[in-house]
């Protein structure tokens, strides 16, 4: 269970440095569309290289794909967002409110998911600490952003 943390810590650098490093590569390229798209297939690279490494290739054939549900489809679609978002927004807003927001949002918009079990998560209710948890986060980046 550590390792998970571990990692989730390590997701959490890489999705501070990550708007940096595309938003540099979106002004090299004077493109940031273009940008968006060599890091996404970098993406897409990265994960057939982990899938050859750790075994796991194929794709499921027709009964399963029949059986996803239609919102599953939707996460290449909010990538791209986040992408674009990366490379327009971060060097003008700067790193830490950037990161502040993006963890902000996902924080709050997590607990309502959580509560109502949407997108295949459990029900775990919004308790009154969840949410001032939530509060808490949108002052501590209100105060980042203004300072």
């Amino acid at each position: 269970m550590v390792f998970l943390y571990g990692f989730a810590l390590l997701a959490g650098l890489a999705s501070a440095i990550e708007p940096g490093q595309n938003a540099g590569l979106a002004k090299a390229f004077a493109q940031p569309l273009l940008a968006g798209v060599v890091s996404l297939v970098i993406s897409i690279a990265t994960l057939a290289v982990i899938m050859l490494v750790m075994g796991r290739y194929g794709w499921p054939g027709m009964e399963r794909l029949a059986q996803v549900p239609w919102w599953a489809w939707l996460g290449g679609v909010l990538s791209a967002i986040l992408a674009v978002a990366q490379l327009y927004v971060s060097k003008k807003i700067g790193a830490a409110s950037f990161l502040g927001l993006i963890v902000t949002a996902g924080v709050v918009t997590s607990v309502l998911l959580d509560h109502f079990g949407l997108v295949g998560f459990k029900v775990h209710e919004a308790s009154v600490w969840r949410l001032l948890g939530g509060v808490l986060m949108i002052g501590g980046v209100g105060l980042v952003a203004r300072f």
